[in-house]
């Protein structure tokens, strides 16, 4: 009998997480501030404790991980990673296709393995409150849950379109003891300002972000929280391709194809930075190995964004980093179900597509959601929207097998499962949800209204 499932036990959850910085042919760049120069830790200390701020501008390969926060990763790690048998079979294709399962985690995504971390750093920092912005919610549910186990406050700005669509997820929160409030919202200057500029406005990432921003900076027992993005944030996920990698070995393959779908990028980083250190190290097993990030034809952030300096929020409360943007004031259209709504992507991801040591593609809203529909009546899991991203491009490529005949090994991070997301099935299902790809006019538009900012290493 072929195997299905490979579990890995409590002994093989990573004891360190893994830095790509360390394997990089170029450094990463740092954050700047308006006046071009390098920003150090201390400009950030105000809303990060010590022990991330030095992770965020770490050059070391391996970072121990707290036993406390092996301890508690203990309860859904290490995650099983699955041979997708029944959907090889209804594509019909020679591939092997793989999937890390993430939803198993309590909060149903990858989300709490950088919340766990971050509500450990911050408490031995003495911080009581955390501020943060969700989207769809799975961010904000997983910093709930972590607060939680810690005894911190959390209060989360959830952009209002998802607090509206989502309200489940909005109770998780609570009944994990956080606050949260949509965004924009009268409770910040930031959200102040954005309402009376459109009483309407059905919020952002950006957006929320400012207003997490803002309280945090404004008040000394609060820091902020970031689900993304950031560098010591994909640093924490990396123990998804940690797993991976001695799974696939207990699988007896290595994956040709690496797939993750690509918001603002703690995903993608998480299960491809470990395959692509192995590869820029020289070693065997990842010589060949491709990389993919998979993001939605309605915010291309990678495929159509612009290389360049941008703030990681609409307020310019931010750092300025070098990053691939549709622009900080960037909104998505309120057509857009799937998920992966933010304007940049993480800086070292960016970079990392800009030297071409890794690949990016856009996928349609209607073509993910039937991929997600597919995969649940294949798999039995029905995933989240922003992971069925990553399901259309493998489906895809498994199909090009099909035609070639190529039995090649793909591998997916499946994030997250969709059951506090079936309101976006709901209307797909009822065909409510159609193809929207995010103009070009519109990006160039939004690149007159970058910061105006000449970096100064010097």
């Amino acid at each position: 009998m072929s195997t299905t499932k490979f579990i890995l036990p409590e002994s093989d959850i990573p004891e360190a997480w893994y830095n790509i910085a360390a394997d990089m042919p170029n450094p990463p760049l740092p954050p700047i501030g308006p006046d071009g120069k390098p920003l150090g830790p201390e400009a950030l200390g105000a809303i990060f404790p010590p022990a991330l701020l030095e992770q965020e501008m770490s050059g070391e390969r391996w970072v121990p991980i707290p036993e406390p926060v092996r301890d508690i990763l203990k309860l859904w790690r290490p995650a099983p990673l699955f041979r997708a048998h029944r959907l090889e079979a209804e594509i019909g294709t020679p591939a092997h296709i793989y999937y890390k399962y993430e939803g198993v985690s309590p909060a149903g995504s990858h989300k709490p393995n950088t919340a766990v971390a971050q509500a450990y750093y911050n408490k031995q920092a003495g911080i009581t409150r955390l501020s943060t912005e969700t989207g769809a919610g799975q961010w904000g549910s997983s910093l709930a849950l972590a607060g939680q186990m810690f005894g911190i406050d959390v209060r989360v700005y959830m952009v209002k379109v998802s607090y509206h669509q989502k309200p489940y997820r909005r109770s998780m929160m609570q009944t994990w003891g956080a606050e949260v409030f949509a965004s924009p919202s009268d409770m910040t200057e930031a959200g102040k300002k954005a309402l009376v500029d459109d009483p309407e406005n059905p919020g952002s990432l950006g957006l929320a972000i400012s207003e997490a921003v803002e309280e945090a900076a404004g008040r000394d027992d609060t820091n902020y929280a970031l689900g993304s993005v950031l560098n010591h944030v994909l640093l924490h996920q990396t123990v998804i391709g940690l797993e991976s990698q001695k799974q696939m070995e207990m699988a007896g393959e290595a994956p040709d194809m690496i797939f993750a779908s690509c918001g603002g990028g703690s995903n993608f980083g998480g299960v491809a930075f470990p395959f692509l250190g192995a590869k820029l190290r020289g070693e065997s097993s990842a010589s060949d190995v491709r990389l993919v990030a998979v993001e939605p034809a309605s915010c291309p952030t990678l495929t159509k964004g612009t290389y360049t300096w941008d703030y990681g929020d609409v307020a310019g409360l931010t750092p300025i980093v070098k990053m691939h943007t549709l622009g900080h004031d960037f909104m998505p259209p309120g057509i857009h179900a799937g998920g992966l709504r933010y304007h940049g992507e993480s800086p070292l991801v960016s970079q990392l597509y800009e030297e071409g040591l890794i690949e990016a593609a856009a996928v349609p809203q209607l073509g993910t959601f039937e991929a997600g529909v597919t995969f649940a009546r294949c798999e039995g899991i029905v995933p989240a929207p922003e992971s069925s991203h990553s399901i259309r491009a493998v489906m895809d490529e498994a199909l090009r097998c099909k035609e070639t005949g190529e039995s090649k090994v793909l591998l997916f991070n499946l994030s997250g499962h969709g059951h506090f997301d079936m309101s976006a099935y709901d209307r797909y299902l009822a065909g409510d949800l159609v193809d929207y790809e995010y103009p070009q006019e519109a990006i160039e538009e939004a690149m007159e209204r970058l910061p105006q900012v000449k970096p100064d290493f010097g």
